[in-house]
């Protein structure tokens, strides 16, 4: 999908806030507020903009256990994974990968205790063969 400059600078402006108003935003584009809100109806009908969603502070975040999973499964049960991974609250992410492994999960959890209750549960689903974990130490930058 084809989009214009200031298409791009507005998906950037509300991905750092995609709570920001709309007068705001017409501010910072050199927007009538009206325009705005067209371009942002426009980007969520042709399904660029699918979605807002709530991003932690960087205080709650040090508190939890962030991890990635690499999972190497069979490929017939992908289906299955996806949507048992996708039940699982604490799975933030699922990405399809190349490699040895063809997916790897994000997981947020709020202890060790919790993240190993989680890997057990991942490591249970039918058709993962094997799983690989590293628990994320700090976060260099997020965008």
């Amino acid at each position: 999908m084809i989009i214009d400059g200031k298409d791009k600078q507005l998906i950037a402006l509300l991905s750092t806030n995609s709570r920001e108003s709309t007068a705001k935003l017409a501010r910072l584009l050199g927007m009538s507020r009206t325009t705005v809100t067209s371009r942002i109806e426009r980007l969520e009908k042709r399904g660029i903009i699918t979605g807002y969603t709530v991003q932690f502070s960087e205080d709650y975040e040090r508190g939890r256990i962030q991890a990635q999973v690499m999972i190497s499964s069979d490929p017939k049960s992908s289906a299955h994974i996806v949507r048992s991974l996708k039940d699982i609250s604490a799975v933030r992410a699922l990405h399809a990968v190349n490699g040895i492994y063809e997916m790897l999960a994000v997981i947020s959890a709020e202890s060790t205790q919790h993240l190993d209750q989680v890997l057990d549960q991942i490591g249970n689903i039918k058709g993962i063969s094997k799983t690989t974990s590293s628990i994320i130490l700090s976060t260099k930058f997020s965008r």
